[in-house]
């Protein structure tokens, strides 16, 4: 008798795990990544134009540095100002973007119950993840203030064999990772997204399947992602 025949019987392909989106027009969707069967949850929001108006005007004029901090909700703003440097001519830009990213701070922290999180934003010409993968992290805060936004592959149109060197040097759209580019998802401009980790508690080998979205010519985009710490 094979003693390993009881442990291997409990143990559920990945390939059989069910996984799915949830999306709306309304912040109160994000609580739905405690959801076991859902790895991404997406809040579809709309900027407010002044935001996207103080948006463009930062980055039209260089005014905005990639940034790396550890925030808490009691002291985002006032670091998010500090390590920006607003000037007379863009204080009210830099003031209205900090103000929004405070408060996507504070939500991410409460829901996770955190104390701190740690807060990129960084300006992008190129892909920074340009493959498919997943992040070996619990969840991850994203969105987009200017630009193409993220892409994702719902959990039953992955071959999760073809992921990494499972590749064997093909493009995704070559090695069998999914189907159809009809498959590949997308974030919009002012989507809120919690993407699902493999580290989330009983999800290895579920964890959201995505990527950068591919170069866009003459376009920067400005990315916010927000982590545990």
């Amino acid at each position: 008798m094979n003693a390993l025949a009881p442990i291997t019987a409990q143990i559920k392909p990945a390939e059989t795990l069910y996984r799915k989106a949830a999306k709306e027009c309304d912040a109160n969707v994000l609580p739905q990544i405690y959801n076991q069967d859902t790895n991404i949850v997406i809040w579809q929001r709309d900027l407010e134009q002044t935001l996207t108006n103080a948006v463009n005007t930062l980055i039209s004029a260089n005014a905005l540095k990639p940034l790396e901090l550890a925030v808490s909700p009691d002291d985002a703003f006032d670091q998010l100002i500090k390590a920006l440097k607003p000037e007379d001519n863009n204080r009210d830009e830099v003031k209205a973007l900090c103000e929004d990213i405070a408060l996507l701070v504070e939500m991410f922290c409460c829901l996770f119950d955190l104390k701190r999180a740690g807060l990129r934003l960084k300006i992008l010409d190129k892909p920074m993840c340009p493959r498919f993968h997943v992040d070996k992290i619990p969840c991850r805060l994203v969105t987009t203030y200017q630009g193409v936004a993220t892409q994702w592959l719902n959990h039953s149109d992955v071959n999760r064999s073809k992921l990494g060197t499972g590749n064997l040097g093909k493009p995704d759209e070559e090695s069998g990772l999914f189907k159809s580019l009809n498959n590949i998802n997308q974030l919009q401009q002012g989507d809120v997204a919690l993407l699902k980790g493999e580290y989330w508690d009983e999800n290895e080998g579920a964890g959201l399947v995505h990527r950068s979205p591919p170069e866009a010519e003459n376009e920067q985009r400005l990315l916010l992602t927000l982590d545990f710490i």
